[in-house]
């Protein structure tokens, strides 16, 4: 368990019994798009502008059965994607995916209450699919299917059942717009990460002399306080500084130099 994935998880289940559905503060906090840019005269006349929908909606469930499946997927699916992306990667994640479902919702079906955590979990199964694809998930326990074999066969379910109007119960615009905004927000980030690493060997490659620079380097990485580390980060920080204690600090790649350096928060 991560430390997002942790709180993302106290915080619906704390939501789910806090807000009874159907109670005001349930639909004040629900996305109805026509509230959103102040048109709602049907839920509550009252309060018809309420742009938090936007954000609010991702933490309500209609009931134990819709926020099981979310925290199940998100309890399977989050922790090896934040250890990969980081805390802030991957809240960032998580709450523009659920932002995604929002915006293509009130595009496509302007006049749906939508709740849950949905949006914000496909944003997720997105990015697991993207760097793990041939990952193995076990349906109902027994049947073995590839991460993006799932993740599509979700994505031609929803586009179906949205164009068709089946299961109208289910926010299928929602689940592709988070799906959609976290596929994007990762393509951009590693397009990001791409040009910062490739800044970063060209810079080493006109160093003159690295060994000032590396004895600094090697000083903050044996202070990495390894202890506050998900358990997956420990290991590699630990399996680095043997590397750089065997081998010296030259032996490191870019990318794991790059690694060290974020873990001793810089």
């Amino acid at each position: 368990m991560t430390p997002w994935v942790l709180r993302l998880l106290v915080a619906n289940v704390l939501a789910f019994v806090a807000i009874p559905a159907n109670s005001v503060l349930y639909h004040l906090l629900t996305l109805f798009p026509p509230a959103v840019v102040g048109m709602d005269s049907v839920y509550i006349p009252a309060v018809p502008l309420r742009p938090w929908g936007l954000l609010t909606y991702m933490f309500l469930h209609a009931g134990f059965g819709h926020l099981f499946f979310n925290m199940l997927a998100l309890f399977f699916f989050g922790p090896r994607l934040e250890a990969r992306l980081g805390g802030r990667g991957f809240l960032g994640l998580y709450l523009l995916s659920g932002l995604g479902g929002a915006v293509l919702t009130f595009l496509l079906a302007f006049n749906a209450p939508v709740i849950g955590a949905s949006g914000a979990v496909f944003g997720v199964m997105a990015g697991y699919a993207r760097y793990w694809p041939h990952d193995r998930v076990l349906i109902w326990g027994i049947v073995p299917v590839p991460v993006r074999i799932l993740v599509a066969f979700l994505v031609a379910t929803s586009i179906y059942s949205g164009m068709a109007g089946t299961n109208s119960g289910v926010a299928h615009f929602a689940h592709l717009g988070g799906l959609g905004a976290g596929w994007l927000y990762l393509w951009i980030l590693d397009r990001r990460l791409g040009r910062t690493r490739r800044k970063f060997v060209e810079r080493a490659r006109h160093t003159p002399s690295m060994e000032l620079p590396e004895r600094e380097a090697v000083r903050r990485w044996t202070g990495i306080d390894v202890s506050g580390l998900h358990e997956l980060n420990r290991a590699e920080v630990e399996a680095l500084l043997r590397k750089v204690k065997a081998q010296g600090p030259a032996s490191l790649t870019p990318e794991e130099r790059a690694f060290l350096d974020r873990m001793a928060g810089g």
